[in-house]
């Protein structure tokens, strides 16, 4: 039987008691699922999941207390996808529809990386190892 991402780390955060806070944003689903920092295949993972009648959208907002950004997939009835991107500081709010999955959370991935995140942690070069 193969895990999936989700599924692994889920059972380590339960076996091990581990809490973990997401550094830059979580994904929630409508049954429940929550990832924190969900990589593109968490995300590509949770969308393939959606079914209807009580799981059919995620949304992704950053880990900070006030969040000036937040994006959200729902399937759609006819089984294609809209997606809804706003981010407040920079007067950004799209609606689109998507049917190519990969496209869809490769785009998101990316609108994602380009969020303002004030609390993420310091990058590291490579000289700091």
């Amino acid at each position: 039987m193969a895990l999936t991402v989700h599924a692994i780390l889920d059972r380590l955060t339960r076996s091990e008691g581990v809490v973990m806070a997401a550094d830059y944003y979580h994904a929630d689903t409508e049954s429940g699922d929550h990832l924190d920092d969900p990589s593109e295949d968490a995300l590509f993972d949770l969308i393939t999941r959606l079914t209807p009648p009580d799981n059919t959208f995620i949304t992704i907002e950053p880990a900070d207390e006030d969040p000036a950004w937040y994006a959200s997939v729902a399937l759609l009835d006819d089984g294609t996808y809209e997606v809804e991107r706003r981010d407040a500081h920079q007067g950004v709010h799209e609606v689109t529809t998507e049917t190519d999955l990969g496209h869809l959370v490769k785009d998101l991935t990316r609108w994602l990386t380009r969020r303002d995140y004030p609390n993420r942690p310091a990058r590291r070069s490579a000289s700091d190892f």
